[in-house]
Order: structure tokens, then sequence, then C-alpha cells
């Protein structure tokens, strides 16, 4: 596709069937483990991403505006202290808060490319296009895939010095091990001069992170049961929704919050796309469905340090709620 006459380039290293074999190998694995599981990125169709969105803005949850502001103060001192030259966005959505750093670049004069990364292409092929109009003259690519697969293959892609940027604090929602892969597979991605930017959930009041995650309005209830919803849209399965409840709760043990789904009665779910497999919910089961570990300075480098990363700049609010953490392969 072009803008203005720009070319831009969509790779994509997602198999036309991708999408539903995960589908399928995810909830299989989940329901049948024992406690029961399902990933969170189950959670994003259509309707799950407006809600998300919508949580964005809810007063109880802070991450977003919080990295945002740490974003439109210290972009610019980013800039100085990476010369970055391409911007490559693990993530990428929509590319709002990624236009403060884009803006930055061209700022100080070193901006030429612009790589988004997310495993759906029709937004990512939108968000580039956008890119691309507000920042004529851009190199904008785009490359579909898997941030838990797909990684490494990143290493070839656009000039350097680069910034591999990975906002959000998505970084929590990984358990240890694949936290500790995926680590290792930004350092395989990363050139000499190149740079990593991890946006971070910093350990709080326990309070405060339950509220971000058990809102009020009821906002976060609904997205947790949309990945019942997503699931018998995409398997055929028979989930009520409306027979879960929502539950946060802080695992003081792994300073994370926990976002599970509560069964209000006795029930047998049936999942026809894998062979009418049946599963049993007992009263008052809990099945998880997140985990958003929330991290402190030390034990973010000491993961980093082990990954191959020197930590080399941290950025962070008045209030030490969230952070930017700045770092570059070792030798």
């Amino acid at each position: 596709m072009t803008v203005h006459d720009q070319p831009i380039r969509i790779t994509s290293h997602l198999a036309p069937d991708a999408f539903d074999e995960a589908l399928r190998s995810d909830v299989r694995a989940g329901l049948t483990a024992e406690p029961k599981t399902l990933p969170p990125k189950w959670f994003y169709d259509e309707r799950g991403s407006k809600l998300f969105d919508e949580i964005t803005r809810l007063p109880e949850y802070y991450p977003t505006r919080t990295e945002r502001s740490i974003l439109a103060r210290e972009a610019p001192r980013i800039a100085e202290l990476t010369q970055t030259r391409t911007l490559v966005e693990l993530g990428s959505g929509t590319s709002e808060k990624t236009r403060l750093l884009l803006n930055a670049f061209a700022g100080a004069g070193t901006l030429r490319g612009y790589v988004g990364f997310d495993v759906d292409e029709v937004t990512l092929s939108q968000a580039s296009a956008v890119l691309a109009a507000e920042h004529r003259g851009l190199e904008v690519a785009g490359v579909v895939g898997d941030f838990e697969k797909h990684v490494p293959l990143l290493s070839g892609t656009g000039s350097g010095p680069r910034m591999i940027a990975f906002l959000g604090s998505t970084i929590g929602n990984l358990e240890p091990g694949p936290r500790a892969a995926f680590l290792r597979d930004i350092r395989a991605a990363l050139r000499p001069g190149d740079t990593f930017l991890l946006g971070i959930d910093l350990v709080k009041d326990p309070a405060r992170l339950v509220a971000a995650y058990d809102d009020a309005a009821g906002v976060t209830a609904e997205f947790n049961r949309n990945v019942l919803r997503v699931i018998n849209a995409g398997l055929g399965a028979d989930f009520d929704p409306d027979a879960f409840e929502h539950v946060a709760l802080w695992d003081e043990v792994h300073e994370r919050i926990e976002m599970r789904l509560r069964a209000s009665r006795a029930m047998r779910v049936t999942v026809p796309a894998l062979e009418d497999l049946v599963v049993p919910f007992a009263s008052g089961e809990q099945m998880r469905t997140e985990v958003s570990t929330k991290f402190r300075r030390a034990g973010l480098e000491d993961e980093l340090g082990a990954a191959g990363l020197k930590a080399n700049g941290w950025f962070t609010d008045q209030h030490e709620d969230f952070a930017l953490s700045l770092s570059s392969p070792l030798p």
C-alpha cells in the first residue's frame, strides 16, 4: 500500500490459519489444565479492544495516562541519549503513544524510519498509513507476528541506531520463564548502538492495584468475560459469560495482579471445535485469565542483565507509579 506515494512494506510471519490454530491450542491446553487458565491475548476481538480502550480512560486505571505523561516529558531527553534513526515498536496497535517518540526523534533531526510490529495486520496497516501521512519522507514498514516467537527476526530491519520499544507494561503479562526468553530474544534482535525502551508498572499500594483491575463501573469485569465470548465465536463453545464473576486479587508472593473468572454455579461447557471437548466447572471454581506482574527497579535490572542487556536509563513519574527503562545490548 502507499500513502502520498510512499510505499509501506508489510511483512507477515504468520501462516493464514495461525490465529485459528493458536486459539485452538491455547484453549485446549488452558481448559484441560489444573487449575484452568486462558491467555490474556484472547480478550481482544473488536469488542474487547473497545472495552480496553474504555478501561484506559477510567479514573482507577492509571498506567496508560501515567506512561503517556512520562513520554511527553522525557521523549526529547530519550531522543538526545539514543540518537534513534529507526523506531521499532512491539504491539504497536494504534501507535498513539509512539507519536511522542517519533516527534522527539524528528525534532532531534535523527528520525528516518518506523517499523510497527503487531499480530493484527489490519490495525498495523491502518496505523502505519497514518504515521506515514504525518511524517512525510519517513520509511514506514510493518511486521505481522507474535512477539513471543518472532522478535529475533527484527534484527535486520531498519537503519541504525534503532530503538525497540515495548510500552504499556505488557511484559508483565508474561510468566517469569517466558519473560526471560522474551528478553533474550530482544537482545538477539538488537545491534550495536541500538536501545530497548520498556514500559513497566511498579509495585505500589495493593488497594490501588486491585482497584485498577476491578473498577467501580464494571468495565474490566466485562473485558474479562469477553474472553469467553471470543471462545464461543471462534470455537463454537457454549460458555454463558453471565455465569462467571470477575475476580481481581493481589498475589503478594509474586508481586502481581491476577484476574480470574469464578463460576457462579456448577456447569459443563462444550467446545465443538475441539472434538466436542466437555469442560466441567464446579460452583466457585476459578479460572485465571491474566497475570500482571509489577516491578521493582533492582529486580528488573537483574532480569535485563541476565538477558544480556545493560540498564542505562530510568524515567518515572513523581509518584513512582510507572517507569520507562532504557537499556542497550551488552557486548
